[in-house]
């Protein structure tokens, strides 16, 4: 990793801001690092689960789904959608089982990788790691169980508002307007965003068509706005919303 001092400090730099690595000193995330390759994946390309039993990857630029696909019928699930600063697969450092998970990558994406044994080796031997560990791999448990209480309580509209509103994120104000971005989903098309929530792309789409003919969303070529953030909210079964009425979320597609 040393060898190209420029990309080096570019992801201490992503680490240092990912919640696997933050608030690690120096001299550790440089004993770390020294441990990881680079790699590059193409936009598109489907990974072998096979290669996460033999190597621990983080994502340093780019964005990757990862899904569970039924072979016999083609159908699949988004479990998650991941992005710079984010482990690849968890489980495996936990649990030496294969793992029929597949990740597809969104962009091209930049990684780089340590062999998953000197991974498992920071769960026993580095206490400050395992203090950001634990809350991550919690983390994503939240999110899976998000996702099965929506897939088994709730209908498609109302999965979908609440996975729009998972992603809202704020942005600095302009024009004297609050905005918010949506993070990693900004311009996933309507299939994609059917994956997530359990769903098909003609339904994804009429219900953005509706909440586009009532206001609630707009969108200009690419860039989609949410203009009436309560009304997403009524939708999603929220009954505490948080910013006030009129804020603007902004999202480019």
């Amino acid at each position: 990793m040393k060898r190209d001092p420029v990309y080096y400090r570019h992801c201490k730099d992503v680490l240092s801001r990912s919640p696997l690595f933050a608030g690690l000193s120096d001299t550790l995330l440089d004993d770390m690092l020294a441990l990881f390759r680079r790699d590059t994946w193409r936009r598109g390309v489907q990974l072998d689960p096979e290669i996460f039993q033999q190597r621990f990857y983080l994502l340093i630029e780019g964005r990757l789904e990862v899904a569970r696909i039924n072979p016999q019928t083609g159908r699949s699930i988004t479990l998650y959608i991941l992005g710079p600063g984010d482990g690849i697969d968890t489980v495996t450092l936990l649990n030496t089982r294969p793992h029929e998970v597949v990740p597809v990558a969104l962009d091209d994406v930049a990684l780089i990788s340590v062999p998953i044994d000197a991974a498992r080796a920071w769960i026993d031997r580095h206490p400050e790691f395992n203090r950001n560990f634990l809350p991550y791999l919690g983390e994503q448990m939240r999110r899976m169980e998000d996702l099965a209480t929506d897939l088994a309580l709730h209908d498609t509209m109302t999965r979908l508002a609440r996975l729009i509103l998972r992603h809202v994120a704020p942005q600095h104000p302009q024009s004297g307007d609050e905005k918010f971005h949506l993070r990693l989903i900004h311009d996933l098309h309507d299939d994609a965003l059917a994956r997530m929530v359990g769903s098909v792309r003609q339904v994804i789409n009429r219900h953005l068509q509706h909440w586009r003919r009532q206001g609630i969303l707009h969108r200009d070529k690419f860039h989609t706005e949410v203009a009436e953030l309560e009304s997403l909210q009524e939708y999603a079964g929220e009954v505490d919303p948080r910013p006030a009425q009129g804020t603007r979320i902004s999202s480019q597609r």
